[in-house]
Formats: structure tokens, C-alpha cells, sequence
């Protein structure tokens, strides 16, 4: 009699337990594909369902602009001999006389003027010549303004000019480079790419290295090895201009069965399907549908047209690109195909997995209903 009682009681607690299993849904990562698929337009949703191949691709791979405008890429190279305010000039006078020269000492036949500073006027002042306008001149050519100024005074006045620092005419160097602080424009360090390395370099990875540059109220940015792989971006610099280093800010969403679940930033200028999945440690081997693959995106009206075959569409659309690794060309395709910024990759669970966890689950409860039968015999 015990053991029947025993017997009906494990029965029962065994029924109960998995009907509450099968009326609760089991822990998932995510929708699984029926359920992505029940969201498309064709079945009254509002996502756009549709299967990467070649032509898909093509039309998506939209990638960010980045150059510099025609003012930029026009400007010529500053000369690094002109004169700018606020450059420190040294002067050097050669007296053609023995006896009480015009600006030394008696029998001091050279005068050196140093650190002589162009105000923000763009004038100096030498003694016996006044102020002179040296700003957009020359060192030879503020040469010769002086040798004339100071000829009628003193007989056949040899005069040297030298520029010792082109503070006149400095950019700042900011963000992700070794040095950043404010810079002098000379002869060296004329162009984008010189002032780069004059800084002491980029602090990040290249790959994901963006260099802005803001003149006036214009900016331009361009990536790093863009720039160093084509001269036409090495620009011309000007006095003012702000440099800064920036990482690439662009990210995706990786979700379902990755290896990784969070928002990942872009590691090169361009990424794949197939190195978004890696980057996140690959499709988790003992939960991932390598058929159900998906990207979900807003697409701007124009790319939406081009991808549907339509031209009626008007404003963003919801899209869903569906790659399956297990076809011919599925691994090709995912190559191939772009991920933007803002993209959610995601992986759904192959289908076995729910049937393992459903087992799991009734096994464990099982075990439970044993415990619980146990107990009500040894009770009994």
C-alpha cells in the first residue's frame, strides 16, 4: 500500500512540475528565427526581412566620408622665411667706420640687435630707422628696408636678418599624440603630417586613429592612414589651426549566441559581418544557429530603395539582414558584408538548445520529485 501511495505521489508532483515547465519560457539569449521572421512587413511587422547576396551587399556598403575641402587642399605651403607677428627676429649691423659708429661703441664696428620681437602689428623698431613693418616680409627683404633706412646715416651698412622662432605662426596639437601643447609652423613642420610627428607621434592604434583639423569655422578630418597613404591629404598648415587625434567613436551591438555579449568599438576602418563575429570571440559553439545570423539597422530611405528594388520609400527604414553561414556562399557573403555604426548583430540559438534546456529542466525535476515522493513515504 506504501509503495503504491509512493508511486502516485512521484507521479504527480512529476505531471505538476512539468506542466509548469512547459507553461513557463525556458532562459534564452534572444527571438529565435520564427520570431525575427514574424516581425516582417510581409507578415503586417515593420522590419524589412531580407537575405544578404552580392546585390544586397553592393547597395549597403556606405561607409563615412571623411577629406578636407577645396580651402584646405588649395592652400599653399606657408613660406617658412616669411615674417609673422610675434616672431622673435635677430639683427646684425656691419659699420663701415672706425671711429663713433652710428648704433655700437666706439671702435665697435658690429651691433648685434637681438630678440627683437614683431609686435601685433606686425612692426619693429630698430634704433635710427624707426618702426619698420616686417609682418609678410622676407628676412632678406626686411633686409633691404633697413639697409636703405639706415644709409643715409651710416656709411654702406651691411645688414643680416635671421627669424629665430615662427611663434607668429603656431598650431595646437591635441588628443591622442605623445605631446600635445602648441607649436611653431617652420620649415620642417609645414604640412599635417610633419606637425603629426614633430608632436611625438599618435598615442593609439592607427587603424583607428581620425585627425581633425579646425581652421576658421571649417573643419576636415581624415583617417591617419589615409593620410599617410595618400600626399593629396597631406595639407598645407596654417597659423591657427587646431589639430586634434581622435579615436574612431563608431561602435556595434553583439547579442544572442556570441562569445561575447556588449557593445563593441570598431577596430580598422572598415568591418565585416564575419570580423564583427570574430572580434566578439566567434559564434558560441554549443548554442549557435550558424543559419540565423542577423543584423538589425535603420537605413536611410535612398540605401532602403536600392536594397528592396523600390522608390517610394520615405525616411528610415527598419532592416534585417539575414546571413546563413551554412550556405554555398554564406561564409563569402558575410565577408563581404559592411557593418555600420550603430548595427546589432545577433545570433540566434540553434533549436536543439531549447530541447536540452526543456530536458534539463524536466530531469531536474524529476530529481525533485523523487526527493519530495521520498519524503512523503518515509512520512507515510
Amino acid at each position: 500500500m506504501k509503495l503504491t501511495t509512493s508511486k502516485g505521489a512521484r507521479a504527480l508532483v512529476l505531471v505538476a512540475l512539468v506542466a509548469t515547465v512547459g507553461a513557463c519560457g525556458l532562459p534564452r539569449s534572444g527571438p529565435n528565427k520564427r520570431e525575427i521572421f514574424a516581425g516582417s512587413v510581409l507578415k503586417q511587422g515593420d522590419a524589412y526581412v531580407v537575405t544578404v547576396n552580392s546585390r544586397v551587399t553592393r547597395a549597403t556598403a556606405v561607409m563615412p566620408a571623411f577629406g578636407f575641402g577645396s580651402s584646405f587642399r588649395n592652400a599653399g605651403v606657408v613660406g617658412s622665411d616669411t615674417i609673422n607677428a610675434g616672431d622673435l627676429l635677430a639683427l646684425t649691423v656691419f659699420e663701415n667706420v672706425k671711429d663713433d659708429p652710428l648704433l655700437g661703441n666706439t671702435g665697435q664696428r658690429v651691433s648685434l640687435l637681438d630678440q627683437v620681437q614683431v609686435d601685433g602689428q606686425g612692426y619693429i623698431f630698430v634704433p635710427y630707422a624707426g618702426k619698420v613693418k616686417a609682418a609678410g616680409q622676407t628676412p632678406d627683404g626686411l633686409r633691404q628696408i633697413l639697409t636703405k633706412k639706415l644709409d643715409s646715416q651710416t656709411p654702406d651698412p651691411q645688414i643680416t636678418v635671421q627669424r629665430l622662432a615662427g611663434d607668429g605662426q603656431t598650431v595646437s596639437v591635441s588628443g591622442a599624440v605623445t605631446g600635445q601643447g602648441v607649436y611653431p609652423i617652420e620649415r620642417p613642420t609645414r604640412t599635417l603630417s610633419t606637425m603629426l610627428a614633430k608632436s611625438g607621434g599618435i598615442a593609439i592604434e592607427p587603424a583607428v586613429a581620425i585627425v581633425r583639423v579646425t581652421r576658421g569655422g571649417q573643419t576636415g578630418k581624415v583617417w591617419l592612414q589615409d593620410l599617410y597613404e595618400n600626399p593629396g591629404l597631406d595639407i598645407a598648415l596654417r597659423g591657427g589651426d587646431q589639430i586634434v587625434v581622435e579615436r574612431d567613436q563608431r561602435a556595434f551591438t553583439a547579442l544572442g549566441a556570441t562569445g561575447a555579449q556588449s557593445l563593441v568599438p570598431f577596430e580598422s576602418q572598415t568591418l565585416s559581418a564575419i570580423e564583427a563575429i570574430a572580434q566578439v570571440g566567434g559564434l558560441a559553439t554549443s548554442l549557435a544557429d550558424p543559419t540565423g545570423v542577423f543584423v538589425f539597422r535603420n537605413e536611410p530611405a535612398e540605401i532602403a530603395n536600392s536594397v528592396l528594388g523600390r522608390k517610394d520609400l520615405r525616411g528610415d527604414q527598419r532592416m534585417v539582414y539575414v546571413l546563413d553561414l551554412t550556405q554555398p556562399t554564406g561564409m563569402f557573403e558575410a565577408r563581404d558584408f559592411l557593418i555600420r555604426d550603430g548595427d546589432t548583430v545577433y545570433v540566434t540559438e540553434a533549436p536543439f538548445v531549447q530541447w536540452t534546456k526543456t530536458i534539463g529542466a524536466i530531469t531536474g525535476t524529476a530529481g525533485a520529485a523523487d526527493s519530495l515522493a521520498s519524503v512523503g513515504s518515509s512520512g507515510g
